[in-house]
């Protein structure tokens, strides 16, 4: 019975013991900081692709054998060098017969030119004839024509002379050689190589027509060169350029929305590589990349610290610190936020207070005990864990 009479007594004082120990626990405690403005660095990302400044196909221009191959795939050229020729002995045989055809119609003029000075000169004289001076200008003058004829002749056999040396039309890298020596080649069978100039490179991106405008009013005034293009390769690793827009498509895709921009970007050799090397320089025509548009001069925003925005399907909001230590649930619209960073736009003042720690013991309207934030954490040395 005194053993019952124990149990009874127990669950008697429990909820009331359980009642002075949450009383003197108080309101949880919280790391609360202050919204201020502060210079901030505004970042835009968009998808974007790599695409040479020149990309020339090397095609014949004449018919001919491909005899001799001066270039390695996959090499750097510059401007005239000397990457392929063809059978050059029927092109330097035809040059020779305009040649001929050329001397032979400036003997015939020469003499046409001395008929008609003596012609001119008979004529005041009784053995002089009109009908002789005109035949004799009227030959003089086809034998001209003639000869301009022949001259044209030669020189369009001059320049299918020199179309059997193909030289680089413009610095940049050789692809593969797609036709060997022996091949016949003609100016239907297809490019040779294809030539893609190296540095610079474009970039090319879509934007959205809302983002457009919103980059628009952001630089008002200002300009593309208000923003610096940064690239991050598809390793995640930044780009270690940084380059500018140089044109806007003054057109909208009917398709998808968006208006292509184009950014041009230096594309150095890599350290310690040689510029025929493969692999020599990070960026590649074709490749996809992640553009990110950042102002040059930051601007002043609201930030808070990014741990203190919670979300939900309502979209994201803070607990702000109102009288007599109330939470106050408020609905925020963040701009262009970094990981540490969150820039709000509208919902907050500068000044307000906004817990930013121990969110998860907080309710809507529930008091709280505000303190400092515990320290960021510190991350260690390279090489330590």
């Amino acid at each position: 019975m005194r053993a019952y009479r124990c149990l009874a007594l127990l669950v008697l004082l429990l909820p009331a013991a359980a009642a002075r120990a949450q009383m003197g626990a108080g309101p949880p405690a919280v790391g609360v900081v202050a919204a201020h403005e502060q210079p901030v660095t505004e970042t835009t990302e968009f998808v974007g692709r790599i695409q040479a400044i020149d990309k020339v196909d090397l095609v014949s221009r004449v018919t001919a054998f491909l005899d001799e191959i001066h270039v390695s795939e996959g090499a750097e050229v510059q401007k005239g060098d000397l990457l392929f020729v063809l059978e050059r002995g029927p092109f330097e045989a035809d040059v020779a017969v305009r040649q001929a055809t050329v001397a032979q119609d400036q003997a015939l003029l020469r003499n046409a030119t001395i008929t008609l000075g003596r012609a001119q000169a008979l004529l005041n004289t009784p053995a002089g004839q009109r009908s002789a001076v005109d035949d004799a200008q009227a030959q003089q003058a086809s034998l001209g024509a003639q000869m301009l004829s022949a001259q044209a002749q030669l020189r369009a056999s001059q320049i299918n002379l020199a179309y059997t040396e193909i030289r680089a039309p413009v610095a940049g890298k050789i692809s593969r050689i797609l036709i060997t020596t022996g091949n016949v080649v003609t100016p239907s069978s297809g490019p040779l190589a294809t030539i893609y100039s190296q540095d610079p490179m474009y970039v090319l991106f879509p934007v959205s027509v809302r983002a457009a405008l919103d980059l628009r009013k952001r630089y008002e005034g200002k300009g593309p060169r208000a923003v610096t293009v940064k690239l991050r390769l598809p390793d995640g690793s930044l780009f270690g350029q940084a380059g500018t827009i140089d044109y806007i498509e003054p057109t909208v895709s009917s398709s998808t929305d968006t208006v292509i921009f184009r950014a041009r970007i230096a594309n150095p050799l890599r350290p310690n590589a040689r510029a025929n090397d493969p692999g020599s320089r990070e960026l590649i025509d074709g490749e996809f990349v992640t553009v990110q548009l950042e102002g040059v001069e930051p601007v002043l925003a609201l930030g808070i610290p990014r741990a203190a925005v919670l979300t939900d399907q309502q979209g994201s909001y803070v607990y702000v610190l109102g009288p007599g230590n109330h939470a106050e649930q408020r609905r925020i619209v963040l701009g262009q936020s970094t990981p540490a960073t969150a820039i709000v736009l509208s919902g907050l003042h500068d000044g307000e207070t906004v817990i930013a720690d121990g969110l998860q013991r907080v309710r809507p309207g529930a008091v709280v005990n505000p303190g400092p934030p515990p320290p960021a954490p510190v991350a260690p040395p390279p090489g330590k864990s």
